[in-house]
């Protein structure tokens, strides 16, 4: 069962787009090794905006994802991929399927 979730928001830095999305989708491995991340989505909304939506158990999960190898990464190249700062909800989960 999924408690919590973090729902993230990214702005592609003109010309990055495909980088980061190239980027996103070679996230999943690394999600799939986090044994605490119940749901993890790498999404596009837009030419340049994609998003990351997973879901976890309890917080200590989500927090262990947000101290993970996915966000490290991320954050290592922000200033190269990104127009903004990620934008980050901690959101509950009110219902799910999986």
């Amino acid at each position: 069962m999924v408690q919590v979730a973090l729902a993230v928001r990214l702005v592609a830095r003109p010309g990055k787009e495909e980088t980061l999305a190239t980027f996103l989708k070679g996230a999943l491995p690394l999600a799939e090794a986090e044994a605490q991340t119940s749901a993890w989505f790498a999404i596009q909304f837009s030419a340049s905006e994609f998003g990351i939506f997973d879901a976890f158990p309890n917080d200590a999960g989500r927090q262990a994802h947000l101290d993970g190898p996915i966000a490290a990464a991320l954050m290592a190249q922000a200033d190269q991929l990104l127009a903004q700062p990620p934008r980050i909800e901690f959101v509950d989960v009110l219902a799910a399927k999986l």
